[in-house]
């Protein structure tokens, strides 16, 4: 049964999140090292979520440590994010019956990764950094299955079950608490220029192919 966060309006995800690390790391010993490495030893949710997009990112040309000080960056620059990630995190845990732990997006779900990567590529697209974001747009789409525009505004609360194939255009705008199944595409209108792209309103679903 999932534990019920809702009645608690002081609950922690990253506590949560740990709880549960620790209690994996006692039932699959296998797993230690690697629940240490990618949880345990970072104090922040932050630090942990830099950590897996820089060793999923990372590449020949940038490599993971330049990422992961990139990624710290970005995070602690704009609190919005990291509070965005919290609220996709609940998200996954609400609305997909697969997941019944907190931990499980930030460990395992590449849809929710690719979230993470396309609200820093917007924060660095929209910091002047148009460059890298287009760099970090093309690995994402490499490594993960999807590819949105940098310039692509996500709301919060947000689910992307499965992930792949779903394709974002530059001015395709999300709102809060939409999940999206996989193989959409949020693609342009026809128009060569301006805003061509669809608008999500709060609270809608999007079915698989749409």
């Amino acid at each position: 049964m999932k534990k019920d966060h809702l009645n608690t309006p002081d609950f922690d995800v990253w506590q949560a999140i740990r709880e549960e690390t620790e209690e994996a790391v006692a039932a699959e010993p296998l797993l230690a090292s690697f629940l240490h490495q990618t949880v345990l030893r970072h104090a922040t949710i932050d630090s942990v979520l830099a950590y897996h997009l820089s060793s999923k990112l990372s590449s020949a040309i940038m490599d993971a440590r330049a990422l992961f000080e990139m990624y710290v960056q970005a995070l602690s620059s704009d609190p919005a994010i990291i509070e965005a990630v919290k609220l996709d995190l609940l998200a996954c845990y609400e609305r997909d019956p697969a997941c019944d732990e907190y931990s499980l997006p930030l460990l395992y779900f590449k849809g929710f990764h690719a979230i993470q990567a396309h609200r820093i590529n917007h924060w660095l697209y929209t910091n002047g950094r148009k460059t890298l974001a287009y760099f970090l747009q093309n690995r994402s789409s490499e490594v993960f299955g999807v590819d949105i525009h940098p310039a692509a505004r996500f709301g919060s609360g947000l689910m992307l079950d499965h992930a792949t194939g779903f394709v974002v255009g530059e001015t395709a705008v999300l709102g809060n608490n939409i999940s999206i199944l996989h193989g959409v595409t949020l693609g342009g209108s026809g128009k060569e220029s301006g805003d061509r792209h669809p608008k999500v309103g709060d609270g809608v679903m999007i079915g698989a192919n749409a």
